[in-house]
């Protein structure tokens, strides 16, 4: 149905899932609200290009130990490893990016994780089952996902 915002006619689309909320605050309260285990997959970053042929994998969930490259913002270019998830402001600090205080001392610069691209997995057996896990090559391999005509057929 069509509704009107700010003077101007908007197509509505329909929710897929009524237990859903798409009410800004609400959705707004959850994400800010949100407790750590459901941080950590919220601050994720996207793999390079290179990890992403390897692992076929998008995105991760950054972890300390992980070398990033920032993408975005005036450090873009920079590179380091990750030397602190700080999930309770929603930011990552890494090595060598820091700037100095009026006195002189050394102060790490806040980096938001969707701004980053992870170059070198930290891999441990944890990494490695989640990396499996989410392996589209392999999926479709085994016969998971998506349907074939051949099944829809039968």
């Amino acid at each position: 149905y069509q509704r009107r915002v700010h003077g101007a006619f908007c197509l509505k689309t329909m929710k897929f899932n009524k237990d859903v909320s798409s009410s800004r605050r609400k959705t707004r309260k959850a994400h800010f609200s949100a407790p750590s285990h459901m941080r950590r997959l919220i601050m994720s970053s996207p793999l390079s290009a290179e990890l992403q042929e390897r692992y076929h994998c998008r995105s991760m969930p950054i972890r300390k130990d992980d070398e990033i490259q920032v993408v975005r913002g005036l450090l873009r270019g920079r590179e380091g490893k990750v030397i602190k998830v700080y999930r309770k402001k929603w930011v990552i600090h890494v090595e060598r990016i820091t700037t100095d205080k009026a006195n002189g001392q050394p102060v790490q610069i806040p980096l938001d994780p969707s701004k980053v691209m992870i170059t070198k997995l930290k891999l441990d057996k944890d990494r490695k089952t989640i990396l499996a896990r989410k392996n589209k090559v392999a999926k479709q391999e085994k016969g998971k996902g998506k349907y074939t005509a051949a099944t829809v057929a039968q």
